[in-house]
């Protein structure tokens, strides 16, 4: 139930973010690396004015579509990170890494 609402909550902040920055519509022809940086930007930027405006235009017509969330419960704002999890992640990505770095 929580991965559910985690992805809910995922999917819809992504499509608030497309819904205000162009450049993140279409397929990325960036560098890893450069797109990280380029959503994390937008994420910023998105807080930003989410701080310093009262009235959200964007965000309002979101909400007035509905975000699906309701067959689901309780709305998840925030996860907790865990130590063997990110151990988890981290050994996955530096085995990837590693497999990518090997091939011919």
């Amino acid at each position: 139930m929580e991965h559910a609402s985690a992805r809910n909550v995922i999917k819809r902040t992504f499509e608030l973010l497309k819904a205000r920055w162009t450049i993140l519509r279409s397929p990325a022809f960036y560098s890893i690396k450069v797109q990280n940086c380029i959503i994390m930007a937008c994420c910023l930027l998105h807080n930003y004015i989410q701080q310093e405006m009262n009235d959200d235009l964007i965000e309002s017509l979101l909400t007035d579509e509905g975000s699906g969330d309701e067959e689901f419960g309780e709305y998840l704002g925030t996860i907790d990170s865990y130590l063997i999890w990110n151990t988890w992640r981290d050994e996955i990505a530096k085995s990837m890494y590693n497999e990518w770095r090997d091939i011919p």
